[in-house]
Order: structure tokens, then sequence, then C-alpha cells
């Protein structure tokens, strides 16, 4: 429903507002230059159960850092450090 304040016209406010907190970049917090694809620990962290890498919009990392732990991620699959796929 809209409603009319001075000509304009306002949305009127939902009932069911989701406020929720601004996702931040771990690697940035850190201030890591590089992420290092020997580092299994903090890679399975990025990775789902399944084996696929997270999306930055669910782990909250920044386009610099995602681009770095993608590359990461694909290094240490390929040297049989992360498993491609779920068991």
């Amino acid at each position: 429903m809209l409603m009319r304040k001075k000509g304009k016209l306002l949305k009127k406010p939902s009932k069911r507002t989701v406020l929720f907190k601004k996702k931040v970049c771990r690697f940035c917090i850190d201030k890591a230059d590089k992420v290092d694809y020997k580092d299994v620990s903090k890679l399975v962290k990025f990775i789902t159960e399944r084996g696929k890498i997270v999306p930055s919009r669910v782990s909250g990392t920044c386009a610099k850092h995602q681009r770095k732990l993608a590359q990461a991620i694909k290094r240490a699959r390929f040297i049989a450090i992360l498993p491609y796929a779920a068991e």
C-alpha cells in the first residue's frame, strides 16, 4: 500500500523487515596478499560438501580475493590436496 506525503508517494513499511550484517572479506581482515593453495584448512571453509566453490555473495569475500581463492582451490585440486567432487 502506498502513502502520500507532500505530493510524494511513499511505500508503507513492511512488517517483515530483514536486517542482516554485512559480510566482510576474511583475507582483507588478515591483510593477506595471496591465498596459499597449500593451506588446506583455509580452503576447506570455502568449499561445499559436494566440492563446489562457495560464491562470494555467500562467503563474503571481495572480488579480488575470490579470484585468488578460486585459483588456489583449482591448484589444490590439481595436485590432489582437495577433492574435485564429494565421495
